[in-house]
């Protein structure tokens, strides 16, 4: 996730529950489209799952960004 800075992933990894199991959740569906990938055909049934598991991984990444905008606009001191 190029978007977050590290020392905030690592904040929210080790502080919310949600953001780790959102981040797990990506991880998984990164090592999957991998393996998908790496494959030297693809069949239609391949192809119809890389492209859930992108649209499914954006919807992680965009849920993640929004806990870290949160996380973010807590800490600022009002």
């Amino acid at each position: 996730m190029p978007n977050l800075d590290d020392d905030l992933k690592k904040e929210l990894l080790e502080t919310d529950e949600e953001f780790r199991r959102l981040f797990e959740e990506h991880q998984n569906h990164k090592q999957r489209l991998n393996v998908i990938k790496e494959k030297s055909f693809l069949s239609p049934e391949d192809e119809t799952e890389a492209k859930q598991i992108k649209l499914h991984k954006l919807g992680l990444k965009d849920r993640m960004e929004e806990i870290a905008r949160m996380y973010r606009q807590e800490q600022v001191p009002a």
